[in-house]
């Protein structure tokens, strides 16, 4: 489930072009890694196509091979004391030592494993075909099952909210912005038509799914649609992507925005991309344009209908407790979902010439396990691997179809269970775009500019 959308940048080559607008750039860019700058020393610069190398997110070097020094520079000074700061180092040659490598890795990372990279010769069809033609069916009742648990545990969201006291109203918001997550992945399948063989069901069910959520179902669907086309290609995704240097030293205010954006903000940057992307009829084609005005004149019937009802049964607060802090939690899970499916320090963005599709869908993304809780109410969709293999997958079908992709293309995998060093990699390291490292972290490359970053290396856990 990725959600943001592409614009135009400059291009490597350096060539000018206008400043975009603050909001347009934290809900069009993505994030890198490595670490501060102060006292160099030289070390080696990265050899294999996704190889940053080892440290953990405390800065203690936990793995390197002996290596012939380069011009590449990295902080040293009080090495033991940095946090969040990768070292390129490059793998080691022979298959053993390799694998200790990516071991040592996702250690670092909070990944349980990081997947070796595909050969050139595997094709994406290769890989689909692996997989059991039981994986691709649909079936309905599981599919309007998944409808029950989603409408279910939204009533019982609600339930909770009006009925628990203040303290632990926190707890209630949780439950019913996870469930109506499930609303957004129902519509997600319909997208994809893995809901339902008729077309006209998908459209009418995606639709409805997406109205709580104001979210406009035909917009996202054809921006989201491309994304899969293009998984982690640099420019051409209109997904997460990594900032830009030139859009990092545009201007300190921008600068600013764009530090707390991918920061501390980043599990509501969802929020940005849904505002400046899905209701600009200027973004989609002109074939594409009478589906994007349907999908518009629902999103504002419920808001100029719905919304009143709420606020005329329950107040003003009603509302804010009722739709507008499940919303909150909706918009937690949809960046925090989308950020880990494709961002880490190892996972390369590439130009479309140097892309492969078998590599970044198979290779480039990421299996995240979550509470059991947590994947019941939002249907398996962090069992994402399968899906960027064949988005025409149901989502009740995904565990089966990925546990397939285990037995053939295990080794090949990255995976991980949620933790707090997974998110604080992500959130203090994948930045700014680097051809050569991947990802360059702000306080890098402007460290007086980064206290956001320096703050939540003191303050997020380190537990994996």
């Amino acid at each position: 489930m990725s959600d943001n959308n592409a614009a135009l940048h400059t291009s490597g080559d350096g060539s000018k072009r206008a400043t975009p607008s603050i909001l347009s750039v934290l809900a069009d860019s993505l994030f890198l890694f490595t670490g501060p700058h102060q006292n160099y020393a030289r070390t080696q610069k990265i050899a294999s196509h996704n190889a940053p190398g080892i440290m953990d997110v405390k800065g203690k070097i936990v793995f390197q091979k002996k290596i012939k020094r380069q011009n590449y520079l990295l902080p040293v000074k009080r090495a033991a004391i940095l946090r969040a700061v990768a070292v390129p180092v490059a793998p080691p040659s022979s298959s053993a030592d390799g694998a200790e490598y990516r071991k040592q890795l996702s250690e670092s990372y909070g990944f349980e494993q990081i997947g070796e990279p595909l050969p050139e010769n595997v094709r994406l069809k290769d890989i689909i075909e692996s997989l059991p033609k039981e994986v691709f069916e649909i079936n309905d009742v599981k599919a309007w099952k998944s409808v029950l648990v989603s409408v279910a545990s939204y009533t019982l969201g609600l339930i909770m909210i009006a009925k628990a006291p203040w303290y632990l109203l926190p707890l209630a918001w949780a439950w019913t912005g996870t469930a109506i997550t499930g609303f957004f992945v129902i519509g997600h399948d319909c997208a994809h038509k893995s809901f339902s063989r008729n077309k006209l069901v998908e459209d009418i069910v995606g639709t409805l799914a997406f109205m709580p959520l104001i979210y406009p179902y035909e917009p996202w669907r054809f921006k989201h649609d491309q994304h899969h086309a293009k998984t982690n290609m640099l420019k051409e995704d209109t997904a997460w992507h990594p900032v830009w240097k030139e859009e990092f030293d545009s201007a300190p205010l921008l600068r600013k925005a764009i530090v707390y954006g991918y920061g501390p903000f980043r599990p509501w940057m969802s929020i940005a991309h849904w505002l400046l992307w899905h209701f600009d009829l200027k973004k989609f084609r002109p074939n594409e344009v009478k589906r994007v005005k349907i999908s518009l004149a629902c999103v504002f019937a419920f808001m100029f209908i719905g919304w009143p009802l709420i606020i005329y049964k329950t107040g003003i607060i009603g509302w804010v407790k009722f739709w507008l802090m499940p919303w909150l939690g909706y918009h937690f899970w949809m960046s925090t979902f989308t950020m880990v499916h494709h961002t880490a320090p190892h996972i390369p963005f590439k130009a479309s010439e140097e892309w492969n599709a078998a590599q970044a869908q198979l290779n480039g993304t990421v299996h995240c396990a979550y509470p059991q809780w947590i994947e019941i109410l939002c249907h398996d969709i962090n069992v994402h691997i399968p899906h960027h293999i064949s988005p025409r997958i149901p989502s009740y079908n995904l565990r089966a179809a990925h546990k397939s992709l285990q037995e053939n293309w295990g080794k090949h995998l990255n995976e991980a269970s949620w933790n707090w060093r997974l998110m604080k990699t992500i959130m203090t390291i994948c930045h700014v775009y680097s051809k050569e490292e991947n990802y360059v972290a702000f306080d890098r490359l402007k460290p007086e500019d980064s206290y956001p970053i320096t703050f939540l290396k003191k303050v997020m856990p380190d537990l994996a």
